[in-house]
């Protein structure tokens, strides 16, 4: 991986990770077509996703700086639950599921059928300011989290606004709470993959390659920055159904370039 392949992979992730689309998907196939390989490949896709996700602690910074709500960090910690056990256990093959991207861009589609529907199917939300969310609700979200870890390409973003959505909340809540819950959950992977690669392969904790980790994050956390503010005006102007229609779109795509044998399978 070049400075070059980082940097656009790092702005992809900033685009896609809070929008209901699949970053993991979009970076697999962007490393996919640019012959980016390798550990540290994996590793820099996963570690970025946290520079992202810094971008909500900074917009959101009073809700996470507010130490007088406990509530709201017990709710994340609920949250969190199904997908450490779930991650665990499943690591392998989550690790195999990424390197197939015909199995991403199935998922991809298929994600987007779903997405023309989900505005239909939740029309009348009946919360619509975290502090109404309850523990119950909090671990249920974290369940439908669970769905974007064993399939990847299905979207972390889009499981838990939908499974929100469900819980009665409203778009904009569900989206914030996605955000939200999305802090603990790439904390905990980017230090569960840092970890790994320092016992099992510590070279590739070399200098060249932990700048390379810091230039993808600062751009990751500025690019999805705007991504945020774009997405929450949008969703809640026009709902669900663009996206769903990407995500088809693309599906459709990428299944022809792969049956075409432009893009490996």
């Amino acid at each position: 991986m070049n400075t070059l392949h980082a940097i656009i992979i790092a702005i992809i992730e900033g685009l896609t990770e809070f929008l209901p689309i699949s970053s993991t998907g979009h970076m697999a196939i962007a490393s996919a077509i640019m012959g980016a390989h390798g550990d540290f490949a994996k590793l820099f896709e996963i570690v970025i996703q946290f520079g992202a996700i810094l971008s909500v602690v900074v917009l959101y910074w009073r809700k996470f700086f507010d130490f007088k709500k406990i509530s709201f960090y017990i709710k994340l910690v609920i949250a969190i639950i199904p997908a450490l056990v779930f991650g665990a256990l499943f690591k392998k093959h989550i690790d195999a599921m990424l390197e197939k991207p015909m199995i991403i861009a199935l998922i991809m589609l298929l994600g987007g059928v779903v997405l023309l529907f989900v505005d239909k199917w939740f029309q009348k939300p009946a919360i619509d300011k975290e502090e109404q969310v309850s523990n119950k609700t909090a671990f249920i979200i974290g369940c439908y989290q669970v769905l974007s870890i064993l399939l990847p390409g299905l979207s972390r973003s889009a499981a838990t606004i939908i499974g929100g959505m469900q819980q009665k909340l409203s778009r904009r809540l569900a989206a914030e709470f996605s955000f939200f819950l999305a802090v603990p959950t790439m904390m905990a992977a980017t230090v569960k993959s840092l970890y790994d690669i320092y016992r099992e392969q510590p070279e590739l904790m070399n200098t060249d390659n932990l700048s390379t980790l810091l230039l993808g994050c600062a751009v990751a956390f500025v690019v999805a920055i705007l991504a945020i503010r774009f997405f929450i005006g949008f969703l809640q102007k026009y709902g669900f159904r663009l996206f769903g229609w990407y995500r088809i779109i693309v599906g459709l795509v990428l299944l022809i370039l792969f049956y075409t044998g432009v893009i490996g399978s």
